[in-house]
């Protein structure tokens, strides 16, 4: 997989796949798909952070606030599992280097001809 990308390319990119995520968290937690349950993802930034939901019908059942001034940028790798790809959003400073914020989904992405990002399957 090719990268790194930007944080907005990456969420522009994420909207249109929020079906195909796996799992999502942050160092401290993580949230798991499940056959019953759906992902909502904010598309508008919301006082500084975009809005990350697992709803069950309308309840929501988990939400991860993403705050897009911390990512530096986003990598890429295969999953531990068969059709797995991980998406880190990498915060960086001259001391420490971390995922703020691990996104698992069931494919990987390429560029596309206008620069954007399509999905593979």
């Amino acid at each position: 997989m090719e990268g790194p990308w930007s944080f907005e390319v990456f969420w522009r990119w994420l909207l249109g796949h929020a079906n195909c995520i796996l799992r999502a968290g942050t160092p401290e937690v993580a949230i798991y798909d499940d056959e019953d349950l759906h992902w909502h993802i904010a598309a508008e930034e919301q006082e500084g952070f975009f809005l990350v939901q697992v709803l069950r019908g309308k309840r929501p059942m988990a939400e991860l606030w993403v705050a897009p001034d911390q990512v530096s940028y986003v990598q890429a790798s295969p999953g531990d599992a068969e059709g797995e790809f991980i998406f880190e959003l990498i915060s960086e400073t001259e001391r420490d280097r971390f995922a703020a914020y691990v996104f698992v989904l069931s494919h990987g992405f390429t560029p596309h001809e206008d620069g954007a990002r399509q999905r593979i399957h």
